[in-house]
């Protein structure tokens, strides 16, 4: 918790911190790296920081501040259970105090403590509008480590990083169709010039092989444009 005299400009500074880091120009891992280290810094209470993300069907955690917050996380893969992803799971906000007598996660609870020493957890859904992209997830040696002030600095570290993977995935989309469009261009000119027709008409070429074959027309794209050796163009 922010404590003391100085608190406004405790948080002011923590603000500030936080701003500087999103303005860095660096990848999303090291960005929600700094973030999490950020939490440490300055959530008295907060003893380990990091994240778990949601990438498909997938559970990952590629950004923490110790090896404590992977363990925790790979324990919650393991037994399928925990705060972190209740809180991916359910939009909300979970808390607990006392992990070694945690109720509501019983396979993970009591083995997180033994392995790790952590008493308090406080995991905070990481969304923009209603798509969920994980949980920022705080970690305390301390018993009843996170107070009310916590959980409302922690959202703020939480939403920062929200915006931050928004912007990266927004990026690394741009990145991909500006690609794509490169790629069926360079198949559109081939099958222009193996079959003297016009760019439309090798596009419809593309689209109709890709409704036949099942397959985007960036997959038949990368057929003509990048073939096995010695293996002639898909037949269209």
């Amino acid at each position: 918790m922010v404590t003391g005299g100085g608190e406004a400009v405790r948080v002011a500074e923590m603000f500030e911190a936080v701003a500087r880091a999103l303005a860095s120009p660096q990848d999303l891992p090291s960005t929600l790296e700094e973030i999490a280290r950020l939490a440490v810094v300055h959530l008295d209470a907060c003893d380990y920081a990091g994240f778990s993300l949601v990438e498909g069907r997938t559970f990952t955690s590629p950004a923490t501040d110790d090896a404590v917050p992977r363990t925790l996380d790979r324990i919650q893969s393991e037994v399928g259970e925990g705060p972190c992803l209740d809180a991916i799971a359910h939009h909300d906000v979970f808390q607990t105090g006392d992990l070694a007598g945690e109720g509501r996660w019983p396979r993970f609870a009591h083995r997180a403590h033994e392995e790790t020493g952590v008493s308090s957890v406080l995991s905070i859904r990481l969304f923009i509008d209603r798509d969920t992209m994980g949980a920022l997830n705080l970690y305390a040696l301390a018993s009843d480590a996170f107070d009310e002030a916590d959980v409302a600095l922690a959202s703020v570290f939480a939403a920062h990083a929200a915006v931050a993977m928004a912007g990266a995935r927004r990026e690394s989309n741009l990145v991909r169709k500006a690609a794509n469009r490169e790629l069926i261009g360079e198949a559109k000119g081939i099958l222009m010039a193996r079959s003297d027709i016009d760019e439309d008409a090798a596009f419809d070429l593309l689209r109709r092989a890709s409704q036949r074959l099942n397959i985007k027309v960036t997959e038949v794209a990368d057929q003509i444009v990048h073939p096995p050796p010695e293996a002639p163009l898909p037949d269209f």
